[in-house]
């Protein structure tokens, strides 16, 4: 900051110095003019073109030092702009790097995952199946069950006929026995 105040006042110095002899040139050849010698007016006006000359070199040359800083500062800044794009490069690679670790990181991680979630799912399905098998064999095991409940009681509707029928058979043979037994006292009744 320093040396662009600097910068500043010396060049105001160099304006105003040129400025001071352009007027300085043009008031001695005003003043020759007026003056009416010839000598004194061919006098001036060297001297005056002496002096625009020095103006003009004193101009040039700030001219030249303004183009020079102004370089100067253009290259400082494209120094630092390559410096800040060479810290962000360094900073893209090294976020770059930390996302690809990052993102692998997530990718071993989703591998990992969808393994167990097949193994889960392959479990679920032997379970499932299983499941099936089972529920299989319980409903053989009960249309089994149902079926020798139906026997059973199929056995003991037949069964309950054959003691009726037994029963029955019973009586009939104590009747035809009654009827033998009076037939035969009959039969020695008649005999005797």
């Amino acid at each position: 900051m320093a040396t662009s105040t600097a910068r500043r006042r010396q060049r105001s110095t160099r304006l105003v110095v040129a400025v001071a002899l352009l007027v300085a040139s043009a008031v001695l050849v005003v003043g020759a003019t007026a003056s009416g010698s010839a000598v004194l007016v061919t006098v001036s006006a060297f001297l005056a073109l002496a002096l625009g000359a020095a103006a003009t070199k004193i101009t040039h040359s700030e001219l030249l030092q303004s183009r020079r800083d102004a370089a100067r500062d253009r290259a400082e800044q494209a120094q630092e702009y390559a410096r800040i794009t060479e810290k962000r490069s360094r900073e893209n690679a090294e976020f770059r790097t930390s996302m690809e670790k990052r993102i692998a990181e997530r990718q071993k991680l989703i591998g990992e995952l969808e393994e167990e979630l097949a193994k889960v799912q392959k479990k679920a399905a032997e379970t499932t199946s299983k499941l099936g098998s089972e529920a299989r064999r319980a409903e053989q095991a009960e249309a089994r069950l149902v079926d020798a409940d139906a026997r059973i009681d199929d056995a003991e509707e037949r069964a309950a006929e054959a003691i009726v029928l037994a029963a029955e058979l019973e009586d009939e043979v104590a009747l035809l026995k009654a009827e033998l037994a009076a037939w035969e006292q009959t039969r020695k009744a008649k005999s005797a």
